[in-house]
């Protein structure tokens, strides 16, 4: 069933690298020279030297470094207001990956990130997908090393082979960190009020009160209490970190507006934050 929740955003909507001279008639300063057109909106404006890379010919690489490793995996694709974009390659093997109670699967998950208005960096890295709640988890640090060279004249687009790299990650990383998950498992949060706020003193994600004078916990908060205690009652488990962490993740990516990037920091400083607990 989680197969057909998963969001699918267009993302190889028209784009093109066109000069600005062209669309203004008017001359441009040294170094401004092209506008990134994107779904019919100008999203950058970039020197003539820039190498534009279309989501086509990046997440289309990726898809077939992925088939050609021999992986089975299905895609999540997200776009943020055709600027940014990701698609995530959800290993698909639920048979191997579990957090003690088999209704909480864990997948390796391979997420991409392209943008064309510059505000993320083309790259690659590994993290992990879970079932329940069709949250992605970026607390890998495994970055896909690639390179990149945006030159006009010479856009190349280099790809790693996956096959040991793959391999790599789940007999180091993957296994070393759901340990971890297991761990944050083991500890009962007792009030879960008090959970929320001693996180959200520590990292700043949003505001726990309502306001100076309203002590009540804050929508977000609300919403992060709501998770924690749904999950708990589905899974047929008392509260805990792990669960606590994941209700947290959920907002973070589900109703906050912070970019890819920004997601991916608060979520390792989340993760870190509510181990530290443990």
């Amino acid at each position: 069933m989680y197969l057909q929740n998963l969001q699918h955003d267009e993302i190889f909507v028209s784009n093109e690298l066109i000069s600005l001279k062209s669309l203004t008639q008017m001359e441009s300063r040294r170094g401004l020279e092209n506008a990134v057109i994107s779904n019919g909106k100008i999203v950058n404006v970039v020197s003539d030297s820039y190498g534009h890379i279309s989501n086509d010919v990046f997440f289309g690489r990726a898809e077939k470094m992925l088939s050609d490793a021999g992986l089975k995996f299905i895609k999540r694709t997200i776009n943020k207001n055709d600027r940014s974009f990701v698609t995530d390659f959800i290993i698909d093997d639920s048979s191997q990956f579990t957090i003690k109670n088999e209704a909480d699967t864990i997948l390796p998950m391979l997420r991409f990130k392209n943008s064309y208005d510059g505000s993320e960096k083309t790259s690659g890295h590994f993290g992990f997908y879970r079932q329940i709640c069709s949250n992605g988890l970026h607390v890998s640090q495994a970055e896909i090393e690639f390179s990149i060279k945006h030159s006009k004249n010479n856009t190349n687009l280099i790809m790693p082979c996956l096959n040991n790299l793959f391999h790599r990650f789940l007999d180091n990383e993957f296994y070393f960190i759901t340990q971890k998950f297991h761990k944050m498992r083991d500890f009962e949060i007792l009030d879960t009020r008090a959970f929320v706020k001693a996180v959200l003193d520590q990292i700043k994600l949003f505001r726990y009160e309502c306001s100076d004078t309203n002590n009540n916990p804050s929508k977000k908060s609300r919403t992060v209490l709501e998770i924690l205690d749904y999950e708990a009652l589905a899974l047929k488990e008392t509260p805990n970190l792990w669960l606590g962490y994941n209700a947290f993740n959920s907002v973070l990516h589900n109703v906050s507006k912070k970019s890819f990037g920004q997601q991916e920091r608060l979520d390792k400083k989340l993760f870190d934050t509510i181990y530290e607990m443990t």
